[in-house]
């Protein structure tokens, strides 16, 4: 696998703007996902990111895991490790 051109940050290294979403994704899933690790590099598109993802995960008539299914089955599909 081919090295990435932008280094996911850790939650030390990412800025202040960041930190509320990281901490809200360490409350919920115990973990940062890489693609929102890498999307602090630019917290105000991290910011609108994760806000459009809370709209489409947690409105609608699929449950959760459905969602969340589907979610991972396209990354699978499309060979992203994000």
């Amino acid at each position: 696998m081919a090295e990435p051109r932008l280094k996911a940050l850790t939650p030390a290294e990412a800025p202040a703007a960041a930190q509320p979403i990281f901490n809200r994704f360490l409350e919920e899933r115990g973990n940062v996902p890489n693609l929102f690790r890498t999307l602090a590099r630019r917290p105000e598109t991290m910011v609108a990111y994760a806000e459009m993802l809370r709209n489409v995960t947690y409105t609608g008539s699929l449950d959760l895991k459905t969602k969340e299914l589907v979610m991972l089955r396209v990354s699978q599909i499309n060979g992203s490790d994000y």
